[in-house]
């Protein structure tokens, strides 16, 4: 039987809110909202002097009885930020590292998450700001170190987070080419997720791999989701279908490549 699973993707904007105010705990409630099992967060900061140097994803992961795993993309001496996966499920790091970036630094992390029946590869990663960087990074995610090192039909595969890329950008129809956008698999409109406030543009995005059913998915836009972050987080409602015995295979750990 399919395992069905609650998914929500979220930049949190350092935890600043659309009002100025600094608060790792408003967004934990946004996130509380929605109920998800697993979270894949953006715009992390972790020992940063502009955000009260605390461990925003450890923070918010206590809030909500959750593990983390962090990836800074961005390391100045003790200060980090990035990219965030959390979960109350077994979960193993099996890779993050740097994206080629021309402007901020852009990285990925990969996790694997074990559902009992089936392991789960996420990856969350938060692209550039320039279309041809855009179209860099996802050419590397869906290369031999990341996606197309997976390599197998049965693998149950979720991309997501803040691509910076609407619908008609070429980093997105790259993406799009190779793995199913939630939004465009039922019959509402894709919604848009940015500004939070009044959301004009559609840049954050989760995309599934085969195996993986879309049974529902909204952007959450509670009266908190609305000042907590200048994004609006997505939620998925998935089932992800068993793969068949034999072909369940656990990627291996890339040393060389963790950062």
């Amino acid at each position: 039987m399919p395992r069905s699973l609650r998914f929500l993707t979220y930049n949190v904007h350092s935890c600043f809110g659309t009002d100025r105010k600094l608060d790792p705990a408003r967004i934990a409630a946004v996130v509380s909202e929605c109920r998800p099992d697993i979270i894949a967060l953006q715009e992390v900061d972790v020992g940063r002097a502009r955000s009260g140097g605390i461990d925003q994803a450890h923070m918010i992961a206590t809030h909500l009885n959750m593990e983390a795993h962090f990836h800074p993309a961005l390391h100045l001496k003790d200060e980090r930020y990035g990219d965030a996966v959390l979960t109350a499920l077994p979960m193993r790091l099996v890779k993050a590292d740097v994206l080629p970036s021309t402007g901020e630094p852009r990285g990925a992390l990969w996790v694997e998450i074990d559902l009992a029946d089936a392991k789960l590869q996420v990856i969350v990663t938060h692209l550039g700001l320039r279309g041809s960087e855009r179209v860099r990074q996802a050419t590397t995610l869906l290369g031999p170190g990341w996606l197309g090192g997976i390599g197998q039909a049965d693998a149950r595969v979720i991309l997501a987070g803040d691509l910076n890329a609407i619908a008609r950008s070429a980093a997105y129809k790259l993406l799009a080419a190779h793995l199913k956008d939630v939004q465009l698999q039922l019959k509402a409109k894709p919604r848009p997720t940015f500004p939070s406030r009044l959301p004009l543009l559609r840049l954050d995005h989760v995309f599934v791999g085969e195996g993986i059913g879309v049974r529902d998915c909204k952007v959450h836009s509670s009266a908190l989701a609305r000042v907590a972050s200048d994004h609006l987080p997505i939620l998925v409602e998935l089932e992800i279908d068993p793969p068949a015995k034999g072909c369940a295979g656990e990627p291996e750990v890339d040393e060389a490549a963790m950062s």
